[in-house]
């Protein structure tokens, strides 16, 4: 295996110049450059990163913890934190927590000993002097931590309230929301919030029941139970798009026709969405630019630059066949 020397003598070079070719550091020539380069090809020479982010004290390695990139969202939002990650010389190490904690801590402990720069937490199973006694940059998305890692969020009141108003102005009389977990509190569940709020100032009968996240295979059953429970419901607001399309699913095996019998409302925009038929009316997260801006405010907190706490995007109603 070929070692900095080798490329040092391949490239007629001293080790130092190869070692600030490989760090960065220092004014090299072009011509210096393309030769250890030339010369760590012709090796097939690969540095080690370890080493290298041991002597740079930087890894450019970035933890994402999240529930399950089985998910949609997560894993269309860790697609995008991927992408801007990568933009801006990063690597992401990808974490499934499935909401367990013992798993969660044993995953923040493998990311710590592998000295990335910085966390990004989309899972919330732990304490919260867990976290803080990282020492290490944190950024949360949709669960607020403390008053000392920054989140970022988009509008689930507002969405919620949108979504809620549009089932009623739609002729609804009786609304369900099948919510998120309610058991922590996170922005997320401001959706749920907003739905109570809306609903009992439009004096609208209403039922609401609780899922377990990424647990998708119990959507269905939940569903059922509701149509069983309280058959005359006419308007449901999915607290996600994966909900919300198990609801059509349901609805056409029991032959409720939408949007006559029933309108839905659900929450991400995800893809899926907009391929399903009929195709879901939601409340659009701009999972795109969470990606993108979790990244830029890791990377601001890196640097010690001063970061907003609370990080809020907007979001969009997007109208299609399933409110008619």
């Amino acid at each position: 295996m070929a070692t900095i020397k080798d490329v040092a003598v391949v490239a007629g070079v001293t080790v130092t110049t190869v070692s600030r070719v490989l760090n960065n550091r220092g004014y090299i020539s072009e011509t210096t450059r393309k030769k250890v380069y030339d010369a760590m090809q012709q090796l097939n020479y690969r540095p080690n990163e370890m080493a290298r982010s041991l002597l740079r004290k930087k890894s450019n390695l970035i933890g994402l913890i999240i529930p399950t990139v089985a998910h949609p969202f997560f894993s269309e939002l860790t697609n995008y934190i991927e992408y801007y990650a990568y933009k801006l010389g990063y690597k992401i190490l990808l974490c499934n927590s499935y909401q367990d904690s013992v798993k969660e801590k044993e995953y923040i402990m493998m990311l710590k000993s592998n000295q990335v720069d910085g966390i990004i937490m989309a899972s919330h199973t732990l304490e919260i002097d867990e976290y803080l006694n990282l020492n290490l940059p944190i950024i949360a998305l949709d669960r607020a931590f403390s008053k000392s890692i920054p989140f970022i969020t988009s509008d689930n009141y507002n969405g919620g309230v949108l979504a809620t108003n549009l089932l009623i102005d739609k002729g609804c009389k009786k609304l369900a929301h099948i919510s998120g977990y309610l058991g922590l509190e996170t922005p997320a569940n401001n959706r749920y919030k907003a739905f109570v709020d809306v609903v009992t100032q439009r004096n609208i009968e209403n039922v609401i029941l609780e899922t377990q996240l990424g647990i998708l295979e119990n959507y269905e059953k939940i569903v059922y139970k509701l149509f069983e429970e309280h058959p005359d419901i006419d308007g449901i607001f999915a607290s996600s798009d994966m909900i919300g399309i198990s609801v059509i699913k349901v609805s056409r095996e029991l032959r409720k026709r939408i949007p006559k019998d029933l309108k839905i409302v659900g929450y991400d925009d995800i893809t899926f969405s907009s391929l399903i038929s009929p195709s879901l009316t939601t409340i659009k997260q701009p999972i795109e630019k969470m990606g993108e801006a979790v990244i830029q405010l890791l990377i601001d907190q890196m640097e010690e630059k001063e970061v907003s706490l609370e990080n809020i995007l907007p979001i969009t109603l997007v109208e299609r066949e399933t409110t008619g």
